[in-house]
């Protein structure tokens, strides 16, 4: 029997790159290179889309919940408060209520949704250091417990997140990683101090995932059996991992969501399961967290849990040595906007987006699904070209600003 629950989800939006690339005048200042790199129309256009079918009516929904004592935590992306702030300030501060309640845990997150840990761990924890205080200032929350890019978890990325001082961190419950443990119990990489909090894989999926799915064996999954599974998980805790957006777009109003979410406090209250956010979680089972060996190869809540997802096709794996080469050579610039825009252009979502180049199956719907109507139009082929485009434009352009 598990007797506690704690519930985590992640805000995030990605700044689009233009497509098809744009040629970048050599006239052109860094201060004013943002418009020929990403396209704001488009961005501005998603984040409103999903607003109305999902942030605003599923925060008002959480306020209320919250109110009488549920609990969630949530990882939020510089990159969606940024785009929060220039579109839709209504949203903004709807956000700044959800996140001032008492039982809302703010956790700190990469703030571009990169992967810039595999260019520079460095430049990496200077980023995870500014977000933290940026977080801290702007919602006026302490932070203790930190996600990284996609849940990613490796050796050397626990080291750095410990060497911040984070007391926790959230990770996905892998049986690779696990191995024969449940993700029901706290962790830690032996003889170190961080915790390691688990995402329980089957029974997030079967919200994250599984919900909308007709031919899926629970369908139509209600409040009270869900409680019930949660309740019969063992271990100490459960600890669920969503994206925010699965309440109204990837799983739309008409599915039940929201109906489902409303119920599922109740259910849970009727089992005598307690909600906690995963910090209270880190100090109650602090004592009793068991030693795990994080592995070197980085595991991550998509696709099969590596980063296979990211980098399973030849498209991608190009992108992702253009991003080593973007991060380099604004490095070698010394300009601080260079190095902002290169780290941008290491978001994992320009991985993600061409997930599906080469490959079939659920992994390469899901990874379509996402992939702006407004550059299929360019056709498969030429949607790869362009994007690599992007990356040898900006490379090129920065030539003129290395430090001799």
């Amino acid at each position: 029997m598990s007797n506690n629950l704690s519930i985590y989800t992640i805000i995030h939006q990605p700044q689009r790159v233009k497509l098809p690339a744009a040629e970048i005048p050599a006239t052109v200042k860094p201060a004013s290179l943002k418009k020929y790199m990403f396209d704001d129309e488009m961005n501005k256009y998603y984040l409103n889309k999903i607003d109305n079918e999902c942030y605003t009516p599923a925060l008002e929904q959480f306020i209320t919940l919250l109110d009488k004592g549920f609990k969630i935590s949530l990882g939020i992306s510089v990159s969606f408060i940024q785009q929060a702030e220039l579109w839709n300030k209504p949203l903004m501060q709807l956000l700044k209520r959800f996140i001032s309640h008492q039982n809302v845990e703010l956790v700190c997150v990469e703030p571009y949704h990169s992967f810039i840990f595999y260019m520079d761990i460095d430049l990496f924890m200077k980023r995870m250091t500014w977000a933290k205080g940026y977080l801290e200032e702007k919602f006026g929350k302490k932070i203790t417990m930190t996600d990284t890019t996609e849940m990613f978890m490796s050796n050397e990325v626990y080291f750095a997140l410990q060497k911040l001082g984070f007391e926790g961190a959230v990770m996905d419950g892998r049986a690779w990683v696990l191995q024969w443990r449940s993700p029901t119990y706290l962790y830690h990489h032996k003889d170190q101090q961080m915790k390691l909090v688990a995402r329980h894989l089957n029974l997030s999926d079967d919200v994250g995932y599984r919900f909308s799915n007709k031919s899926w064996h629970g369908y139509p999954l209600k409040a009270d059996d869900y409680a019930h599974w949660i309740k019969e998980a063992g271990g100490d805790f459960v600890f669920l991992g969503w994206d925010f957006e699965t309440f109204g777009e990837h799983h739309k109003k008409d599915t039940g969501i929201f109906d489902f979410i409303r119920h599922l406090p109740d259910e849970i209250k009727k089992r005598n399961v307690n909600m906690m956010n995963p910090g209270e979680i880190v100090r109650k089972f602090s004592k009793k967290s068991n030693p795990l060996e994080v592995p070197e190869f980085g595991s991550t809540w998509a696709g099969s849990g590596g980063m296979e997802f990211f980098l399973g096709n030849m498209a991608q794996q190009a992108i992702f040595r253009l991003m080593h080469h973007v991060v380099n050579k604004a490095k070698l610039t010394g300009n601080k906007t260079l190095l902002d825009i290169a780290i941008k252009l290491t978001q994992s979502d320009n991985l993600h987006l061409i997930q599906w180049a080469g490959r079939y199956g659920e992994e390469a719907e899901v990874s379509a699904y996402f992939t702006p109507r407004e550059w299929w139009m360019l056709g498969p082929d030429k949607l790869l070209i362009e994007q690599q485009r992007v990356y040898t434009n900006f490379l090129r352009y920065m030539d003129r600003y290395v430090r001799k």
